[in-house]
């Protein structure tokens, strides 16, 4: 498993990134996480959308939760033809109850704490965490990846005006 250092700091120290580094034109690989129900999902799941992928710490975060309730209001307008998707390490019964509390509808949660595959697959587990780092990736409608950010602070959020436009971009 490959791994990369200097992409990425959390409150200004130095971390480790595992897996497959991707780039913005390949194939988005695909993976295996956990449903809400415990069911599995992956990309295949979504084929036929514009996928947003959001890779975040935990939604147990004040930055992960502005984050996604920030997504969950821009979803609510890209209609069902986008399918955003949070995947984070927590648990899926704590991303249901986050999900509840926060009365996020719009975006669907995935936990990759089972077999890190998405983690693994996107190069965005951290090694020294044990958490996935704070991403966002535009797949378009033929499964190529067409944007990503990977924040290099995970304690910052990410830049929602370019990752809007890359969604409406890959919309069409």
């Amino acid at each position: 498993m490959s791994e990369r250092t200097g992409v990425i700091t959390f409150k200004g120290g130095p971390l480790t990134l595992v897996g497959n580094e991707i780039s913005v034109g390949q194939d988005a690989p695909g993976f295996s996480a956990s449903a809400n129900d415990l069911s599995a999902k992956g990309l295949s799941d979504y084929q036929g959308k514009v996928i947003v992928l959001l890779s975040v710490p935990s939604l147990d975060t004040p930055v992960c939760d502005t984050e996604v309730r920030r997504f969950n209001e821009e979803a609510t307008k890209l209609g069902d033809q986008v399918a955003v998707v949070t995947v984070s390490m927590d648990l899926p019964f704590a991303q249901a109850r986050w999900c509840g509390a926060a009365g996020v509808e719009a975006v669907e949660t995935l936990s990759d704490y089972k077999d890190k595959s998405f983690g693994e697959a996107y190069g965005l587990m951290i090694k020294e965490l044990g958490l996935l780092t704070r991403a966002v990736l535009v797949v378009d409608k033929d499964g190529k990846v067409t944007y990503q950010e990977i924040v290099p602070e995970v304690t910052d959020e990410p830049d929602y005006d370019k990752a809007l436009e890359a969604i409406k971009a890959a919309i069409g």
